[in-house]
């Protein structure tokens, strides 16, 4: 069974802080419990911080674009406005063989 649902698409998600550090410092923790449960919920294939620390990169699956982007909307970095989400389709022509598994 592949880590990728069948009939779902996979999105990358560039996110950019749109204040500075100090202010998206206090959201980080309830940032992580999000990032923590949409990985529990098979949303999230891998995720980390940009470097420089500018924001963030996620790789995430859901059925369609629009899905996808109601879901980021519970993020807390999207609710408090300390970053901007820039969601990207894409088609998977060539996986490592452990995504396929």
């Amino acid at each position: 069974m592949s880590v990728i649902p069948e009939g779902s698409s996979l999105f990358v998600v560039d996110i950019e802080y749109i204040v500075p550090m100090n202010q998206v410092e206090p959201v980080i923790d309830s940032h992580m419990d999000f990032v923590h449960a949409s990985y529990k919920d098979g949303r999230f294939l891998m995720s980390g911080p940009k470097v420089p620390r500018s924001g963030g990169l996620i790789v995430m699956t859901a059925d369609s674009r629009e899905e996808a982007e109601k879901y980021l909307e519970h993020d807390p970095f999207a609710q408090e406005k300390v970053a901007k989400f820039r969601v990207t389709e894409f088609r998977a022509s060539n996986l490592h063989p452990a995504l396929k598994a």
